[in-house]
């Protein structure tokens, strides 16, 4: 009897505190809420009409607006069955990130995305290969993608390998597509040069991510052709692990 009571008053304060947690329009049911042009750019999978009518710039932006309220932990239902079903039907993505492999960058949750939002091509350190170009190629030029985006992070193990000279089986390979940034940074750089040096490592990283942008124009045809015509956008970021916020950078001429 006393085990029955128990339950009665610990379901009746549970409902007393969910009821004065939500406010109306969190009490509306998600098929009564109209959801504006902006929210589908952040969340619904996109038709293809949609996308066709995007243009790189605001698609730029809504990615940006998007890690804002991941940062500010001000975020929405992404990812139901719902979506699930509606994506099934077809992709068009707005934008295309190549991103590092590492685990700690949830990339679809950094930009506020949901399914059939993002391409998402991923490799340690976010260097360019011709598998990753065929990858950015078919996201924008065959799917309607309109940002490409080059994402590196902070604190990252390849970046730091790199610097190290590690040589390792088939990883050996992979950072030597990342020693052109170590040497870049190192030109100017003033300080110790070591991967224990947080401020050489960010060094590094910005570089690696220039020079990926510029991997991209100078081998794939294709994607320089788009950007000339103002089709997609080629930009560069770096994730702060310890805010979230994603710091664009400012390109090179």
């Amino acid at each position: 009897m006393r085990q029955k009571i128990f339950i009665i008053l610990l379901f009746t304060v549970i409902s007393c505190r969910t009821d004065k947690a939500l406010t109306p329009e969190q009490n509306t049911s998600l098929e009564e809420v109209s959801i504006k042009k902006e929210d589908i750019l952040v969340s619904e999978p996109l038709s293809a009409e949609q996308q066709a009518k995007l243009k790189p710039i605001e698609v730029l932006e809504r990615l940006k607006s998007g890690n804002k309220a991941f940062v500010e932990d001000n975020l929405t239902i992404r990812n139901t069955t719902e979506r699930v079903r509606k994506a099934s039907l077809g992709q068009y993505p707005k934008a295309v990130i190549l991103s590092c492999l590492d685990s700690r960058v949830p990339v679809e949750d950094v930009f506020h995305s949901g399914i059939g939002n993002l391409f998402v091509a991923r490799v340690a350190g976010n260097v360019v290969n011709d598998d990753i170009l065929g990858s950015l190629e078919y996201a924008c030029k065959v799917s309607g993608a309109k940002v490409v985006l080059v994402l590196g992070h902070e604190y990252c193990g390849a970046i730091k390998s790199a610097i190290s000279d590690v040589k390792l089986g088939n990883i050996t390979t992979l950072l030597d597509k990342i020693q052109p940034a170590v040497k870049e940074a190192g030109l100017t750089f003033k300080g110790d040069k070591t991967a224990s040096n947080e401020a050489f490592v960010e060094a590094v990283c910005n570089a690696n991510v220039l020079l990926a942008i510029d991997q991209v124009r100078k081998r794939s045809s294709i994607l320089k052709e788009m950007e000339q015509k103002g089709e997609i956008l080629i930009v560069g970021a770096v994730y702060n692990m310890k805010t979230g916020r994603v710091e664009f950078l400012t390109q090179r001429d």
